[in-house]
C-alpha cells in the first residue's frame, strides 16, 4: 500500500462516527449491515450515515451492494489487510510477527466479486 492511500484510510476512520461504523462492519464480517441498521445502532440520521459511509467507501475500506431498495455495506477485507500490513511492515525491526498476536489474525474473507 502506498503512503498516500494509507493516509486516505486513516483520514476516513479518523472521525468518531466513521470509526464506529467501521468497527460495527468489522464485527459483522461477511454479513455486513444495511445503512439503516448502522443509523439505528449509532443513533444518527440516515443522511449522516450515507455521508460517512461514502467517505469509508472512497478510501476503499468498505463496499456496498444493493439489495432491492436497500444498500448493504461490508468491510473491504483486502484493503483492511493491506492497511494492517502497511502499519506492521516496519514494526519490531522488520519482524511484525513479534508486535502483537493481532498480526497473526487471518484477514476477513472477501465477499466482493473481483
Amino acid at each position: 500500500m502506498q503512503t498516500e492511500l494509507a493516509i486516505k484510510c486513516f483520514q476516513a476512520i479518523g472521525q468518531t462516527h466513521r470509526l464506529s461504523m467501521f468497527r460495527l462492519l468489522a464485527t459483522a464480517g461477511e454479513t455486513g449491515h444495511l445503512a439503516g441498521e448502522l443509523a439505528h445502532a449509532l443513533d444518527i440520521a440516515p443522511s449522516q450515515v450515507s455521508f460517512h459511509l461514502k467517505e469509508l467507501e472512497h478510501a476503499g475500506l468498505v463496499f456496498a451492494t444493493r439489495e432491492g431498495r436497500f444498500i448493504r455495506y461490508r468491510i473491504e477485507a483486502t484493503q483492511v489487510a493491506a492497511l494492517m500490513e502497511f502499519l506492521l511492515s516496519d514494526c519490531c525491526r522488520g519482524r511484525p510477527e513479534l508486535c502483537t498476536p493481532q498480526a497473526q489474525i487471518p484477514p476477513l474473507k472477501q465477499t466482493q466479486g473481483a
